[in-house]
């Protein structure tokens, strides 16, 4: 069913945080680096050239030799570039207003990154002398380092040889990486998403090649046309491929296995993603028909279930895949 494009209504806007924690080891370099600066230690490796490289790193970035020996440098620098950051985000080292800053430690020749506590952007000047603020709480990670504060009374220090040898080593850390931002879908997932709250599922056709997509995207991505008309599809669709998930995912309460699945909903030209649920996984197939299943508060699809109908021929669904 077509119907002509009403008025699109006032585009949507939410936050939006994408956060994932993940565990890494570390090799015997960055292990004595980061249990270096819980110790109030700054670690750097000797290439085969004889350059300190601070951060550290497992392999001659020039030759690719593996590198081991470790030398200890100064927790005074100098800033080798800087910029100005007016309004910190949550999570970064400073809470006030501060500069990123590249410094190169004395007694190393490459520069580390870091947060630099001046009082504004005119404190701030390459050739700068800083030193290292270390934190109050130290666990072997680079936020050890609270960050760099303005110094000049320091002098160079030349850098001598360490082992890396400390009483308990940090052999992994935990690393969180977090995006906080404000989502807008544009007009076209806008007009999706009115449509889904009241339990329709609405994409649009391209006026070249006909296809219908959905989630529409406001152009087509083929033919490179905008795309206006609205078509609604569904509810049913078809199952064209799928997978089974066995691993749980944190703070979701679906109990494993569980199928993840690409349905063509009749009308689409071009599959969605949804859940595949009210039957046994090892049940799920190419071709079977399924239709939504609202969630709770009615404003999108929880999952798909069969319908009990026969299942689609291949030909139907072959140019979905």
């Amino acid at each position: 069913m077509t119907t002509e494009a009403a008025p699109p209504p006032e585009t949507l806007r939410a936050p939006l945080v994408v956060e994932f924690p993940f565990t890494r080891s570390l090799g015997p370099v960055q292990s004595a680096f980061l249990t270096g600066l819980r110790e109030r230690t700054v670690l750097g490796v000797r290439t085969e050239a004889g350059e300190v490289l601070v951060p550290p790193v497992e392999y001659d970035p020039l030759t690719a030799a593996e590198l081991r020996e470790l030398v200890e440098v100064g927790v005074t620098g100098t800033v080798t570039t800087w910029a100005w950051n007016p309004e910190p985000r949550t999570g970064q080292p400073l809470t006030t207003p501060f500069a990123w800053v590249l410094v190169r430690l004395d007694g190393a020749d490459t520069a580390l990154l870091h947060a630099l506590d001046a009082p504004g952007p005119e404190a701030v000047r390459t050739g700068l002398r800083v030193r290292i603020r270390w934190a109050a709480e130290r666990s072997g990670a680079i936020t050890d380092i609270a960050c760099f504060e303005p110094y000049d009374s320091d002098p160079v220090v030349e850098p001598g040889a360490h082992d890396g040898r400390f009483t308990d080593p940090v052999t992994g850390i935990v690393a969180a990486a977090r995006l906080d931002y404000t989502y807008s879908p544009g007009r076209a997932q806008t007009r999706y998403l009115h449509a889904l709250a009241e339990r329709r599922t609405v994409g649009e056709r391209c006026p070249s090649c006909s296809k219908v997509y959905v989630p529409p995207r406001g152009a087509c991505p083929t033919c490179g046309v905008a795309t206006t008309d609205q078509v609604e599809v569904g509810p049913r669709g078809t199952v064209t491929t799928y997978c089974i998930v066995n691993i749980k995912a944190k703070n979701l309460d679906i109990e494993v296995p569980y199928v993840y699945a690409h349905i063509a909903l009749d009308g689409a030209g071009l599959a969605l993603h949804g859940r595949i649920a009210g039957i046994p996984y090892d049940e799920v197939r190419m071709g079977l028909r399924v239709e939504p299943v609202w969630s709770e508060d009615g404003r999108y699809p929880d999952h798909y279930r069969p319908t009990g109908e026969p299942d689609a021929d291949y030909d139907t669904y072959k140019e979905l895949l």
